[in-house]
């Protein structure tokens, strides 16, 4: 479903409205899959300020930022979100920056109590009492369907106790979507978000009526892995590829993507706009806040790129087009629900 325009804010709850364009912290702490260094901590710093450092004097813009407890491995857990604490801390206008965290939903998470407590541990990691939106970074519902009501209780209770101005979902499907939505209407807690895998290769959110959902539903969509891991950037071939299980994925999906990506590099070149740019600004013009990685200011300014225009009607067809002929998909997140 296409929003009458791609460029304008969208609400996280009431008095919040950001840019359709927001920034994930997973590679943040993340050894294993994003190679992450600490001696890389200035360079992450450096980004966070390229993107919320007003531009003149009227950039009163305010852009979303995705982090999680679970981000960082290993010892690391957490590292995403006292980086972005940090990093707001010690900006030119910390309002600038929006915050949503997510809380794993860790076997041991079995009682209302527990996730409250996860989320006052992701304040004192931020530095904060209180932060915009506290997500569940997945349902329960596919593997220990008997934590799902302490799940949806533990978020309403860090609403309620004043730790978040909102909540919101990652990977909730329609059914799902509606069932904990319900819930926390009738609680009065405001359900603001549901987060979704979303790129040109991983198109279930608009084929399950998931997105058409969440605008019934008033909740604001946000679009994660616009560029599939970093497949769609235009970065990567059978002779470039990253190491790890990043490269043993994109081996896989690679031989057929070659129509897709000239798909992009054609529209990109008409555009003057990066292939990246493309891929991203058309997961807007689904409907969503879209979040992508960040770890350079270089990679920060390329991303930005794609706010403030929209692509046409027949580019979309386009795109979609390319993508419904890809013979292999990108992996559906596991813990997806129907």
């Amino acid at each position: 479903m296409l929003l009458p325009s791609a460029t304008s804010p969208l609400s996280l709850g009431e008095g919040i409205r950001v840019e359709r364009l927001g920034f994930g912290t997973w590679a943040w702490g993340n050894k294993l899959l994003w190679g992450y260094d600490e001696a890389q901590d200035k360079q992450l710093q450096d980004s966070f300020n390229a993107i919320v450092t007003p531009s003149n004097v009227l950039d009163r813009r305010r852009f979303f930022f995705d982090t999680g407890d679970s981000y960082g491995t290993g010892a690391l857990e957490g590292r995403a979100e006292s980086l972005l604490g940090q990093f707001r801390r010690e900006s030119v206008d910390p309002q600038r920056a929006v915050i949503g965290t997510k809380l794993a939903v860790y076997p041991n998470r079995l009682t209302g109590a527990s996730f409250e407590d996860a989320c006052r541990s992701s304040l004192e990691r931020m530095g904060v009492d209180q932060i915009e939106l506290v997500q569940a970074h997945w349902s329960a519902a596919n593997f220990q369907p008997w934590q799902e009501p302490a799940l949806w209780d533990g978020l309403a209770r860090c609403y309620e106790a004043g730790l978040a101005r909102s909540v919101g979902t990652s990977n909730f499907g329609p059914s799902q979507l509606a069932k904990v939505n319900a819930y926390w209407t009738r609680r009065g807690v405001p359900h603001v978000a549901n987060q979704v895998q979303l790129s040109l290769l991983s198109t279930l959110p608009i084929e399950s009526g998931l997105i058409d959902a969440c605008v019934e539903l008033g909740i604001t969509p946000i679009g994660y892995s616009p560029l599939c891991l970093g497949l769609l950037s235009g970065k990567y071939d059978s002779e470039r590829l990253p190491d790890g299980p990043r490269g043993l994925l994109f081996k896989q999906i690679l031989p057929g993507l070659k129509p897709l990506l000239g798909t992009l590099r054609e529209v990109g070149a008409a555009r003057k706009k990066s292939m990246a740019a493309v891929a991203i600004n058309w997961c807007m013009c689904k409907g969503t806040v879209v979040i992508v990685g960040v770890k350079s200011p270089e990679q920060a300014a390329a991303n930005l790129e794609a706010l403030g225009w929209r692509l046409s009607s027949a580019e979309m067809a386009e795109l979609d087009a390319a993508s419904a002929r890809v013979p292999k998909k990108a992996t559906q997140n596991i813990f997806q629900t129907r």
